[in-house]
């Protein structure tokens, strides 16, 4: 008897031991998966040293990454192998939910990438700024690395220029430069050989730029304006050595090396530019647009599924833009209703740019009882409305940049006003719910503020929920007590019709054979912008195959998940927990975010 309760007593203390020794190696793998979280962090850190500068870190200021090498890609490759290959250590059902939600999204992330990198012929490289670049096509009219460094190096950028070791970073930065600048004539070289060859319109818009950048003089030169804005309370021996050395590289190495560009596009690259103007045209073309729909929108949809989409959309919001016609009296067209609405004087009021942004503060305060009905999380950041300035002015888009973590810096809603007499007000509404507030701002915000969530996604992180979450905001402006004016209204269905109508031409353009002046009439006969911005619009989508897709895609699927949760929850759905449930785990997939909210429906059911 004695010898058997001794055995129960040693099993006990076993199976207690066994608890405890499980509960400890739970605890072991939580911080053990935070060690790798901020491992994935400070590498994705050191893969992009100029995003790490725009977040605050600066111990990157001395380099600028060669991310269209040979060397920078397998670096990548065996990183994403690597992370992937610790990440299966872990069993994530163990592990706590939030905790496995930011490792399946580090899962997405290195699996997408990885991916791309081993994109053939048009040669994916990895992405900078969350972009895919083509490594064999690094250069473009707007998302290129000569038009990012070149803010950087007017001294107008994220890298300051306030102490003497600043201006000996750039300097280092500006080597660097220089040398992407090489690789990237050499893989032009290789693309003409492998037949991938960017468009002949996107070539000269590129071309143009340069010549722009390649001033001889090295005292009007952009990259030696950091020296005349020096600090006078440099010694004068450094003054002096800082002038020497910034003339020596922009004469010696950067003009050269422009000069070099530019002769290269104009009589090498320009003369075998294709008359086409979509990736179909490319060797392995559809393969990657495929990729890149997948990339973008994080969905597996197919270029027919997309085009479909878009051409559905199109017309259900031109159904919607029909009754504001009809309700404002007007006897033309939509296409006449349009040019209307773009020529109204009604709807160009303002006279003096500070009245612009007072319009905006307006409809910031017109909104705030409502908006409390609407979410109880809320940014911690500040936030303001700026004109943009006028250095950027004239080509810059409305905008919002994030304040920084510490709030010391707050998050900034920036609006062009370059002619304050034709600035055209019916946008601003669904403009302001996109940008600022709840757009945005409040997005961006929560998520870097938020100390439950790894560093890695404080960034912006994914574009089809970012953009998704945006367009979905400008959505809820009747509910915020906004659109009680039918222009504005109209001004909500003719962002969202646009959004729509990149589904039908980044699809016609990359997967339908599309031709640039065919995607041009498209969109001119179905939607109220001017015809030099949807020309440029087009120009985009054909040097970013498919990132204009992730709008409306993340939209259209948080829209469904709202209404599918109103419809089983019933009376007991509650719109604020929904926008926290939607707002308190960072960028996700679609796949995850619905995964997400499907758990939370079935937990309140």
């Amino acid at each position: 008897m004695k010898s058997t309760f001794l055995a129960f007593l040693g099993f006990l203390f076993l199976f207690i031991g066994c608890k405890e020794t499980s509960k400890n190696s739970k605890i072991i793998a939580e911080v053990a998966i935070d060690s790798l979280f901020q491992d994935y962090f400070e590498f994705k850190q050191r893969i992009n040293p100029i995003g790490a500068t725009k977040e605050g870190n600066m111990i990157y200021n001395d380099t600028i990454a060669n991310y269209i090498s040979e060397a920078y890609i397998k670096d990548l490759t065996q990183s994403y192998t690597n992370f992937q290959d610790r990440l299966n250590n872990y069993d994530l059902k163990a592990l706590p939910p939030e905790q496995a939600l930011s490792a399946k999204v580090l899962q997405w992330d290195c699996a997408i990438k990885k991916e791309g990198l081993t994109n053939e012929m048009v040669s994916i490289a990895s992405p900078m700024f969350d972009l895919p670049n083509f490594r064999l096509m690094p250069l473009n009219q707007i998302f290129s690395f000569h038009l990012e460094v070149a803010v950087l190096g007017s001294g107008e950028g994220a890298h300051p220029f306030n102490t003497e070791t600043d201006f000996e970073q750039w300097l280092a930065r500006l080597n660097d430069y220089i040398d992407w600048l090489k690789t990237a004539e050499t893989n032009m070289k290789e693309g003409i050989a492998a037949g991938v060859v960017l468009p002949k319109v996107i070539i000269q818009r590129t071309l143009d730029q340069l010549k722009g950048l390649k001033v001889a003089d090295y005292k009007d030169n952009l990259f030696y304006a950091p020296i005349k804005k020096m600090p006078k309370d440099f010694p004068p021996q450094d003054q002096l050595r800082l002038e020497e050395a910034y003339a020596k590289l922009v004469k010696d190495r950067l003009i050269p090396q422009y000069t070099s560009m530019v002769n290269f596009l104009e009589n090498t690259y320009l003369p075998v530019g294709t008359t086409t103007s979509g990736l179909g045209a490319l060797p392995n073309g559809p393969e990657t647009y495929q990729y890149l729909i997948k990339y973008h929108t994080s969905t597996n949809m197919t270029p027919d599924e997309v085009h479909e989409l878009g051409l559905k959309e199109v017309a259900r919001i031109q159904g919607e833009m029909e009754k504001v016609k009809n309700a404002v009296d007007f006897t033309g067209d939509l296409k006449a209703f349009f040019d209307h609405v773009r020529s109204s004087p009604e709807q160009k009021p303002f006279t003096d740019p500070t009245q612009v942004i007072e319009n905006f503060n307006a409809i910031h305060d017109r909104m705030q009882t409502n908006l409390k009905q609407l979410f109880d999380l809320k940014p911690r950041a500040a936030f303001e409305v700026r004109r943009t300035e006028a250095f950027r002015e004239a080509s810059a888009s409305a905008e919002y940049f994030p304040g920084t973590k510490d709030g010391s810096r707050p998050g900034v809603f920036y609006v062009p006003i370059p002619d304050v007499t034709s600035y055209n007000k019916f946008t601003d509404e669904a403009l302001f719910l996109h940008e600022a507030i709840p757009g945005h701002h409040y997005q961006l915000s929560l998520q870097q503020e938020n100390e439950a969530l790894p560093t890695f996604l404080h960034a912006e992180g994914m574009g089809v929920f970012v953009e998704g979450w945006a367009l979905y905001c400008e959505s809820l402006g009747k509910e915020l007590g906004l659109y009680e004016d039918p222009y504005q209204y109209f001004g909500m269905l003719s962002m969202e019709i646009h959004r729509a109508i990149r589904l039908v031409v980044d699809s016609g353009l990359h997967a339908k054979g599309w031709t640039r002046e065919e995607a041009i009439e498209y969109s001119l006969n179905n939607e109220a912008a001017s015809e030099a911005s949807i020309i440029a619009e087009i120009e985009r989508y054909m040097i970013a195959p498919g990132q204009a897709l992730s709008y409306k895609i993340g939209q259209l699927k948080i829209r469904a998940l709202r209404e599918k949760a109103e419809t089983v929850l019933g009376s007991t759905f509650n719109i604020k927990e929904f926008h926290n449930q939607i707002l308190n785990s960072g960028s996700l997939p679609l796949v995850l975010l619905e995964d997400k909210i499907n758990t939370w429906i079935a937990t309140h059911n």
